[in-house]
């Protein structure tokens, strides 16, 4: 028998008509619908006139819920998921039902479509050219602190997403993990009481202490600026003489040829003058 095919389709993440045009084909013409609310996805195909079979799969019956989807796909049944908003797999079931299909060799299809981190990205205004997206915030303090190590250095733009409950919590959180850096605080995308706040994480703090979060948040927030790394870095060595600049280095296992490079680096100094003070080392 041959096997049926899967798709992930996105769907809108507020304004219902920023679903494709391919999406609408493929939910018309599949066997099945997988939906991680079936309420809310059967509001979408009324809105559509769509009539299909739908099934259950969200993250709490992922694990069981992919074995009949792989069993129903094996039988010749093309199934597409859909998760409330946005695509499937991305801070939302369906990243185990992938390589489930990978393993079994099932042919499957991800569908472009409407996603709040790109929208929330652009609309923020800061660099988008590198940038890094972790999804919801964990709540303990031990997880927070592994990402304030993992997340504090880095120069790429960073994207989350926060309940209207815990938005303030969330921003203290980066205030004091991150600094004051520049946020965009981005509210219920794309539908009609859509809002962009941006400014400093105490600049946004004091605005949601004042105006109550209501909707779904995507926090843009600015990465470490290299003028900052530069400030940085030469508080390390700005009290050192030359000398003691390259044995630094040296002590952290460089090389002393290395050494010199980078104090010359550093200083803004040709490696002929450093190397005069490293002669004795």
């Amino acid at each position: 028998m041959e096997k049926g095919k899967f798709y992930l389709v996105p769907t809108p993440i507020g304004n219902l008509k920023d679903i494709t045009l391919r999406a609408l084909e493929v939910l018309n013409d599949v066997d099945v619908i997988a939906a991680e609310d079936t309420r809310q996805t059967l509001k979408l195909l009324n809105h559509f006139d769509i009539k299909k079979s739908l099934i259950s799969y969200h993250k709490f019956n992922e694990h069981g819920k992919s074995n009949e989807i792989i069993d129903r796909l094996l039988n010749g049944q093309n199934i597409a998921l859909v998760s409330d908003a946005g695509t499937p797999g991305i801070s939302d079931p369906g990243s185990i039902i992938v390589k489930r299909c990978i393993d079994e060799g099932i042919d499957f299809h991800v569908l472009p479509g409407a996603t709040a981190i790109t929208t929330a990205l652009v609309y923020s205004g800061l660099d988008t050219t590198k940038f890094i997206f972790r999804g919801f915030l964990p709540r303990e303090n031990k997880d927070r602190k592994l990402i304030k190590e993992e997340l504090s250095q880095n120069q790429e733009t960073l994207i989350f997403y926060e309940a209207p409950h815990r938005l303030i919590d969330t921003l203290g959180f980066l205030y004091n993990a991150f600094g004051d850096r520049n946020i965009a605080v981005c509210r219920e995308l794309t539908k009609m009481y859509e809002q962009i706040y941006r400014g400093t994480i105490q600049e946004a703090i004091n605005y949601f202490i004042e105006n109550k979060p209501r909707g779904e948040f995507v926090l843009v927030l600015e990465g470490k600026q290299l003028q900052e790394i530069k400030q940085e870095k030469e508080k390390e060595w700005i009290d050192l003489s030359i000398k003691e600049h390259i044995i630094k280095y040296i002590d952290e296992g460089i090389t002393k040829k290395d050494a010199i490079k980078l104090v010359a680096k550093d200083r803004g100094m040709s490696k002929s003058e450093v190397y005069k003070f490293s002669t004795d080392i």
